[in-house]
């Protein structure tokens, strides 16, 4: 549901009581179409942050661009609505791009970005949005008609390099690392190259190319390290793509030629590597965030992620539940678990981030990037050649794998799970990275004066004083989940939701999950968890319930709090330099288990309104319903006696002949 129809339907219900709404709740301009022309000449510069208070504020002019040639294109459109969502304000004005597969390039409107796919509205482009003849005259109207570009290119176009340089020739300011660095990072072949000549572990690879495919050659690479040229287990991956595409497991050299072949004959790369698969490790990624100022780069690396798969009943690993793969990494499932900060010893994670900030600096990259890799405990042994390199520690083996110049932006992506880990909301991270890479450029520095966001209001601990009634401020609880098929749409509809209200200084919004039921007691004694912000950004409910269990275990939520400090205190440490941050916005929380029968008296108790997303079962049947109206908490959407027929086809059929 938008925005605007979402703060409506709760304002019809909260309207029956005494307390109104202000004017928020009315419509707000999501996306602007071709802006103003204005032709402006501009060089990057180190920009003094005494000199940003001297100049006079004004609405910043982003040019977000998504879209491009990869496969990722449809990735790239869902961070580009994400990002709209969370940056478009007073002081932000937002205009949006889309090049298509052909890489032709369109100014597109917002209805376009909250289309569900590409294949959505590619074939309308040339009648419903405005294009350009070629990508120069493209860079032309940036430059004319926005103050910095803001890239959400996943893969070919936008992490290799492309779109930076087509930026750089026409002197358009943009978040990012620039053309050249991208290039060096983003070919996984040319990247490992580059650790290894840097002093770090890097994992033993092979590289095909095109058609030159030299069986015995790679049969030499087998066997050089340890591995049976019939069976050894590899992953074969592209060199020059992104979102875990393309990238499988093959056992011996045989079929580790035939899935490279289909690879390239896909057309998905020329350029594939094979790499040796790390059995018994654990796969970790970290978003890296530049806090320096302009050319100053000062790398923090956020509270990583260690990334479970795992495996239920009896399944064949041999390829399909090998490896975190796409499907595993963008759509609901059960096989993947995520545990931010990662089950690792503390010193550990302290080198993990100890070496992702090295390599952000080294590699010369710039405001954020997301950084890949495996730790190996017990690994000792392992890789000799690597003996007195970076990542071989008494605990075992980290190395490093994949560099992300443009991170996913997803509503639950790892820079929002990280990122509010340690205190930022998605606006909060989005708007600080944007006014870092202002900083780039002198004639933005006036922008940077507007005040990224005011904090947002934290719910202090205990339970009794969590819900404190505001003055002004109307308590929302958005409940989803519950135990049906319905249940992970339901997660998306009440995150969703969840998120949009947040936008309202008016509303005061909880997220609540319902568990699923145990078969053994009624409903009014089912499970409801309060979620803290973080909590929330998963893709399935049994992520949320699992990470809502895991964070109150008492070891746990101490090392927790422990490294949400540290990591904060090393981002205070530069960004309380710079005039536009104006604090971390998101509280250190955790979630707290009621009884149904109790968290319906909590609603009441706090005057709250209840936004039902729960699909199916007792969120759609009545019983939610009885249970709110017997303690008079409004709520969203019809009432018991509506709800019980419209559930019921049978029913409904009846009512409607009569």
């Amino acid at each position: 549901m938008p925005l605007e129809g979402t703060c409506c339907l709760i304002a019809q219900i909260c309207t029956s009581g005494t307390r109104k709404f202000s004017n928020s709740c009315f419509p707000k301009t999501r996306c602007s179409g071709v802006g103003a022309t204005r032709a402006t000449s501009r060089t990057e510069a180190v920009v003094d942050d005494d000199r940003i208070l001297n100049e006079d504020s004004r609405v910043l002019r982003v040019g977000l661009i998504c879209g491009g040639p990869s496969a990722e294109r449809g990735i790239s459109l869902n961070s580009a609505r994400s990002v709209l969502d969370h940056i478009e304000g007073g002081d932000l004005q937002v205009s949006c791009f889309y090049i298509d597969y052909d890489m032709n390039a369109f100014a597109i409107s917002s209805a376009q970005v909250y289309s569900n796919t590409p294949a959505d509205f590619d074939f309308k482009l040339e009648s419903l949005a405005k294009g350009f003849s070629s990508l120069d005259k493209f860079a032309e109207h940036l430059a004319a008609s926005v103050d910095i570009v803001f890239p959400v290119i996943h893969g070919r176009f936008g992490e290799d390099g492309g779109i930076q340089e087509l930026l750089e020739r026409y002197n358009v300011p943009f978040v990012g690392t620039g053309s050249r660095e991208c290039r060096k990072a983003f070919d996984k072949y040319d990247a490992s190259f580059e650790l290894s000549k840097q002093g770090f572990v890097t994992v033993p690879s092979f590289l095909i190319q095109g058609s030159e495919i030299e069986e015995c050659e790679l049969s030499k690479w087998f066997s050089s390290n340890q591995l049976d040229p019939n069976s050894g287990k590899v992953v074969v991956k592209p060199a020059r793509a992104g979102s875990s595409i393309g990238v499988t497991v093959a056992y011996g050299v045989s079929d580790s030629l035939k899935k490279a072949n289909d690879l390239i004959s896909e057309g998905i790369d020329d350029k594939i590597l094979v790499e040796i698969f790390l059995e018994g490790g654990s796969e970790f990624t970290a978003i890296v965030l530049d806090v320096g100022s302009g050319f100053d780069c000062r790398p923090v690396v956020l509270l990583p992620t260690e990334v479970e798969l795992q495996l239920h009943g009896s399944v064949d690993v041999r390829e399909e539940d090998a490896i975190f793969n796409y499907r595993r990494k963008y759509l609901p499932t059960q096989q993947v678990a995520y545990h931010t900060p990662p089950r690792f010893p503390p010193k550990v994670i302290e080198n993990i981030r100890e070496g992702a900030s090295i390599l952000f600096h080294q590699l010369g990259l710039r405001d954020f990037a997301r950084i890949d890799g495996w730790f190996l405990p017990n690994s000792i042994d392992a890789f000799s050649s690597s003996a007195g390199k970076f990542g071989r520690t008494e605990l075992g083996t980290i190395m490093y794998t994949d560099i992300n110049l443009i991170s996913g932006m997803e509503q639950t992506s790892f820079l929002f799970q990280q990122a509010s880990k340690v205190g930022f909301s998605h606006s909060n991270i989005l708007r600080s990275v944007i006014h870092h890479a202002c900083l780039r450029f002198p004639n933005l520095a006036s922008h940077n004066e507007v005040s990224a966001l005011s904090p947002r209001r934290s719910k202090p601990l205990p339970v009794d004083e969590a819900f404190n009634k505001q003055e002004g401020v109307r308590k929302i609880f958005v409940l989803f989940g519950g135990d049906t098929s319905e249940r992970q749409v339901s997660l998306m509809s009440g995150t969703n939701v969840w998120l949009n209200l947040q936008a309202f200084d008016d509303l005061d919004v909880t997220p609540c999950l319902l568990a699923p039921s145990d078969d053994h007691s009624d409903d009014s004694s089912r499970v409801v968890w309060s979620l803290p912000y973080s909590l929330v950004l998963r893709h399935t409910t049994e992520e949320v319930l699992d990470a809502c269990i895991e964070a109150i275990e008492p070891v746990q939520a101490a090392m927790t709090s422990h490294l949400r400090n540290q990591v904060m205190n090393d981002l205070m440490e530069s960004l309380k330099k710079h005039s536009w941050f104006t604090g971390f916005d998101i509280a250190d929380e955790l979630p707290v288990r009621y009884s149904l029968e109790k968290w319906v008296k909590l609603a009441k108790e706090v005057q709250a309104t209840v936004f039902i997303a729960v699909h199916g079962g007792i969120g759609e049947d009545g019983t939610l319903q009885s249970l709110l109206e017997s303690e008079g908490v409004p709520h969203t959407g019809p009432g018991e006696a509506a709800s019980k027929t419209c559930m019921d086809k049978v029913a409904t059929s009846l009512a409607l002949s009569h």
